[in-house]
């Protein structure tokens, strides 16, 4: 029928990425994907964090709009917020110091947007709004390969159990941790009440030696 449009939902089609157990800990390997990004230091729900949130959504649902309403003609839902977090100190981000962590907020680009949708998304929303942080939005690939993963369950104040027995499943495999903290929030933390929040919790290891 002229005017529709092919709807895709890429958590589905991605499921492994975008789904997890409460119960249960799972080994995956991530495929190098592309995201819109923002590089920010500072705790969790400061000014320049929620800037950074604002532009990301802003520019990802631009995207989305040319996309179905262009010659492609897909429509399909914008991906959950992910944020990689560490800090300079690794004592900072177990001590719970949080305005001294670094975080890279992100959210995933499906395989048929390109650097010239982004730039159309991003100029369009540049005429709209006066965001912050939108000269800090980038369109790059990011790179995890062999992964641990769980589900968390509950506010993000409560996260360290669920962290701590996924970094022992890793040693567990003979492994070890490397590259960044990893949290997809499956939840719209706006809208959801603290104990229901649903956050994945990734982190790369070493492949093991066989």
């Amino acid at each position: 029928m002229a005017g529709t449009s092919e709807k895709r939902d890429y958590k589905k089609l991605l499921k492994p990425l975008y789904h997890g157990s409460a119960t249960k800990l799972a080994t995956l390997e991530v495929p190098t994907l592309h995201y819109l990004m923002v590089g920010g230091q500072g705790a969790p729900g400061c000014e320049t964090h929620q800037q950074a949130i604002e532009a990301l959504f802003s520019v990802a649902y631009a995207i989305k709009f040319l996309v179905k309403r262009g010659e492609l003609g897909i429509d399909y839902g914008v991906l959950p917020l992910e944020g990689l977090w560490w800090a300079d100190e690794m004592a900072d981000f177990v001590n719970g110091n949080r305005d001294n962590w670094r975080w890279t907020m992100m959210i995933m680009q499906p395989d048929l947007v390109d650097e010239s949708l982004v730039e159309q998304a991003m100029a369009q929303v540049r005429a709209k709004k006066a965001l912050p942080a939108l000269p800090l939005v980038r369109y790059a690939p990011y790179s995890e390969g062999l992964c641990a993963q769980t589900l968390h369950v509950g506010p993000f104040a409560e996260e360290g159990p669920t962290v701590a027995r996924l970094h022992a499943y890793i040693e567990q495999q003979g492994s070890q941790l490397r590259g960044k903290h990893h949290e997809i929030y499956l939840s719209d933390f706006r809208r959801t009440a603290p104990e229901r929040l649903k956050t994945l919790i990734r982190q790369p290891m070493v492949p093991p030696q066989r």
